[in-house]
């Protein structure tokens, strides 16, 4: 209840001070469970998101909002999950409940780089995002924020108002290799490569072939490279000088 109230009061606030652009949001299914794979590149990302979906929105949030009394609260009244992002059995038991959100048929939000884009460039993913929708047999929709990093840059607490704001959802991913094992890495990598592949698409944002970290810093897996669309099909020009 408390996250309908929350959002009826929050919408027209953020509709007032954004000009809010939504593109394809026919591709959210209307029942049944689906997860919201989006881009990181600003706080506000997971406010925006859930402010145009008729459907509620449940995502992680990491465990320091909700040790914060000027956070936990609204984490807390939104029904965010809190995950520590150190890994660890704390880590499990945030994907066993988003787990339980895809099972009992709701929508689950996922950022697939692990933590906001240091730099606004779009980051490799972890495969965290395919494993769930192979053991939940779900789709997975890309969605790309933009417009959000300059709304409120990280490190910035206010933030700055009218900025324009896209939110652009692409088709759903699904195919059968969602029928392989979860533990299948090489269908899980090949999923995960697609979706980051879409979010490229879909905001225009250069992509980095290594992990994002939260200093700043990258850091290189062996193999890896651009998504695996853009090796079949060649890499777009903003891509072509990632090695």
């Amino acid at each position: 209840m408390t996250y309908w109230v929350l959002k009826a009061l929050l919408t027209p606030v953020l509709r007032f001070f954004y000009r809010v652009r939504v593109e394809g949001l026919e591709h959210v299914p209307a029942e049944g469970p689906v997860i919201l794979a989006s881009n990181h590149v600003s706080f506000c990302d997971s406010i925006f998101l859930p402010m145009v979906l008729r459907r509620r929105v449940t995502f992680v949030a990491k465990a320091e909002y909700f040790d914060d009394p000027k956070t936990a609260w609204f984490f807390r009244a939104v029904g965010q999950i809190p995950i520590k992002r150190d890994g660890g059995s704390a880590s499990e038991g945030a994907l066993a409940a988003a787990r339980g959100v895809l099972e009992a048929g709701g929508v689950f939000g996922i950022y697939p780089e692990g933590t906001r884009s240091p730099d606004g460039r779009l980051y490799r993913g972890h495969t965290g995002v395919a494993r769930l929708a192979m053991q939940c047999r779900c789709p997975i929709v890309p969605v790309a924020m933009i417009g959000t990093k300059e709304a409120q840059p990280i490190g910035q607490v206010v933030p700055n108002l009218f900025v324009p704001i896209t939110i652009r959802i692409g088709r759903p991913v699904t195919d059968d290799r969602m029928q392989h094992r979860a533990s299948d890495r090489l269908a899980l990598r090949d999923i995960t490569d697609e979706v980051m592949y879409e979010l490229q698409s879909l905001s225009g944002q250069e992509y980095v072939p290594t992990y994002a970290k939260r200093n700043g810093a990258e850091t290189a897996e062996a193999g890896a490279g651009p998504p695996t669309r853009i090796q079949s099909i060649g890499p777009p020009p903003e891509l072509a000088s990632v090695s």
